[in-house]
């Protein structure tokens, strides 16, 4: 069995090598025994499960075959498609995870999460988010026209590009107290949302930021667990 860990993929039909990577990836482990672990912002934006377009249909279709060839798929929510529910997993049998959700491979317990809630110091953001996801207030927009979520959308987009022109990088990036938090009791915090691929050493724990998908490749984890001396190492996918 693999493990394989990857996250911020952005996928819209405006970046059409973004989504023939994914597709390549699929391909490429569909005979491995594969539990895919998609840790948030798998879509640019996400504005309901009742949103269909043929460049989706393709992705579906691909994952559909993944998990006949008997492997599976967990999603945990992203800031861009924490919107995402059970109802588009449901076509091809994916799991909709927690935040956080704990993993146990062999004697190793991992923490996965998108890594938004890490970045403590960005109080704005933090505000904005335990709004927008509100049940109530997600139920409301779900009921919505897709034409006024997709608007809505895009407003969100735009507003996120200009607010990280004017903030440092610093308070974008994690708390390293909320870090110390998340690695209590566990060996292996695994999260993406700050596009900062690296591993770091904490103390005998470790810290692994999965990459964003750009023009040509990225940083995902592979893990399997029968391989001798274990060594944690980001991959790079090329597409």
């Amino acid at each position: 069995m693999t493990y394989l860990f990857i996250s911020d993929l952005h996928l819209s039909p405006e970046h059409p090598r973004l989504v023939r990577g994914f597709l390549d990836l699929l391909d490429s482990y569909k005979d491995r025994n594969t539990q895919l672990y998609i840790l948030g912002d798998w879509f640019n934006a996400w504005i309901g499960d009742d949103y269909t377009a043929p460049w989706l249909d393709e992705i579906v279709h691909a994952l559909q075959k993944f998990h006949q060839a008997g492997n599976h798929v967990y999603f945990q929510a992203g800031n861009r498609d924490f919107a995402l529910g059970k109802k588009f997993l449901k076509q091809f049998k994916g799991t909709l995870l927690s935040e956080p959700a704990i993993l146990k491979i062999v004697e190793t317990t991992y923490r996965l999460e998108h890594g938004d809630l890490l970045c403590t110091d960005d109080v704005s953001y933090q505000k904005f988010r335990k709004i927008i996801r509100n049940p109530l207030l997600l139920g409301f927009l779900k009921r919505m026209p897709l034409s006024f979520r997709q608007k809505l959308a895009n407003g969100f987009r735009k507003k996120s590009a200009e607010t990280k022109q004017v903030k440092s990088y610093e308070i974008m990036d994690v708390n390293a107290y909320a870090v110390d938090s998340a690695l209590k009791d566990i060996d292996v915090l695994i999260h993406g949302h700050t596009h900062r691929p690296a591993i770091h050493n904490l103390q005998g724990k470790k810290r692994i930021v999965l990459g964003d998908w750009r023009d040509h490749s990225a940083q995902i984890l592979e893990i399997d667990p029968k391989q001798k001396n274990l060594k944690l190492e980001l991959k790079t996918w090329a597409y």
